[in-house]
């Protein structure tokens, strides 16, 4: 299964679970993953087998603990998890779960549309991108 160009070209990959390919975004400004399904075709959640569904909401768990590793790693802890599963742009099912904090530049409404992205300086990506690897090995996973 392919993943759209759009996603491909915002994030970097870091690795697979049993149902998503795990990405991280390429916006400094916030500590972000998405999550894409491997599923064929699917565009939305009841695409989705009920147990594919309920996969989905644990690796959904599993990201959250890895957004929160990033956010201490980068000197920013999340105070706030936002999860999303929008769609309205890239068509292909992927869900954003984001780190939030009451000082970030989109607080409190939501991060899209809201400035520019800041794509990671390459020692920041560095550490972002340990962080969410040690996350994965020690069992956020």
């Amino acid at each position: 299964m392919d993943i759209h160009p759009a996603i491909l070209a915002s994030s970097h990959a870091l690795g697979e679970w049993p149902l998503c390919h795990v990405r991280l975004q390429d916006d400094a400004r916030f500590p972000w993953l998405v999550l894409v399904p491997r599923w064929p075709d699917a565009r939305e959640l009841e695409d989705l087998p009920e147990a594919e569904r309920a996969r989905l909401v644990s690796e959904i768990v599993q990201a959250g603990a890895i957004v929160r590793a990033i956010g201490v790693a980068l000197r920013r802890p999340a105070e706030k998890l936002n999860v999303g599963a929008l769609g309205n742009i890239t068509p292909q099912l992927h869900v954003h779960v984001i780190g939030r904090r009451t000082d970030d530049a989109a607080w409190p409404g939501p991060v899209w549309g809201v400035g520019t992205p800041e794509p990671y300086q390459s020692g920041h990506l560095t550490t972002a991108i340990g962080a969410a690897r040690a996350a994965f090995s020690s069992g956020a996973e």
